[in-house]
């Protein structure tokens, strides 16, 4: 027994009448007529009363029609979710990003992302940058957030922000009266900052920036990323740090270094990953951006 055997049955089960139902099936009626009793023939059993005028069920007849609507239906729901899910709008996308992300745009992107795709599962996990590149190459998720730059032939990559790198200083700093503040005056000033191995593409930025400006920074004490603010509110050094965590609640002051260097906010995945809903992540991601909110939400970044 095929499925179009179901078919053909419920329509004329539903018809009651050859010809009508041959028509709502887009068939001449002959054919519709044998393959009914090649599917009698194959359960061994009358499914049709074909007396004159009008044609009826048997009771296996009745019996089948309840349980092959049942078998339709459910095929047509199987189809159309299965159709969602290659389209991406449905299953599971799996995203990494660094903490500053969680106050500057993630909320908003995840919004426009529930929005037109409410029945995508999206999974957050706030990860350094190492340990994002290596959960995209096992896996574990499906797109990251990385500060730039990344260079791996395993992942894919493309800009989706950039914004000035800004000294982040205690409230009572000696330039915290300063509007901008050229890196070689901080040159002997204590530094908080994450310990490399989270995110050595990063971390080599800042310290090359310091040796542009004739110093290397005496690095006073190491944090998470998400600790390093905290950190320097407490008086324990100064940092480096995007833009964008001024968004963060704190008792800090941040200061534009002179020059304006930039940091780049990346976003990754596997390369040739075929993911239908990765797919539509990234492509929303490209249409609405990842802009700063607050301060930062006048320009796009």
């Amino acid at each position: 027994m095929e499925l179009r055997h179901l078919r053909y049955f419920v329509a004329v089960a539903e018809e009651l009448h050859f010809g009508r139902a041959a028509d709502r099936l887009g068939m001449a009626q002959p054919p519709l007529t044998r393959q009914i009793q090649q599917l009698e023939a194959e359960l061994g059993f009358a499914l049709i009363e074909r007396s004159r005028p009008r044609i009826g069920l048997t009771r296996a007849g009745e019996v089948l029609l309840n349980h092959a609507r049942g078998i339709l239906q459910s095929v047509e729901l199987a189809t159309r979710e299965a159709r969602r899910t290659s389209r991406g709008e449905r299953g599971r996308v799996s995203v990494g990003y660094p903490s500053s992300l969680a106050y500057s745009g993630l909320t908003a992107l995840l919004q426009a992302f529930r929005s037109r795709f409410p029945d995508v599962e999206v999974e957050l996990r706030e990860l350094p940058p190492a340990e994002q590149v290596t959960a995209l190459k096992a896996g574990r998720l499906d797109v990251a957030f990385i500060r730039g730059p990344l260079d791996d032939a395993e992942l894919a990559s493309e800009l989706v922000r950039r914004e000035p790198l800004v000294l982040a200083l205690p409230a009572d700093h000696r330039l915290a009266a300063k509007k901008r503040v050229p890196l070689s005056a901080v040159s002997a000033e204590p530094f908080v900052f994450f310990p490399r191995a989270r995110a050595p593409a990063f971390f080599d930025v800042l310290i090359g920036l310091c040796r542009d400006a004739g110093f290397l920074p005496r690095i006073a004490q190491e944090a998470p990323q998400v600790d390093v603010l905290s950190l320097v509110a407490a008086g324990f050094g100064i940092s480096i740090v995007p833009a964008s965590v001024r968004e963060t609640p704190s008792q800090l002051v941040f200061r534009p270094i002179l020059g304006a260097p930039m940091s780049e906010l990346l976003m990754a995945w596997r390369a040739g990953d075929s993911s239908p809903s990765r797919h539509q992540f990234v492509e929303l991601v490209r249409r609405v951006g990842v802009h700063r909110s607050r301060a930062g939400r006048s320009a796009p970044a």
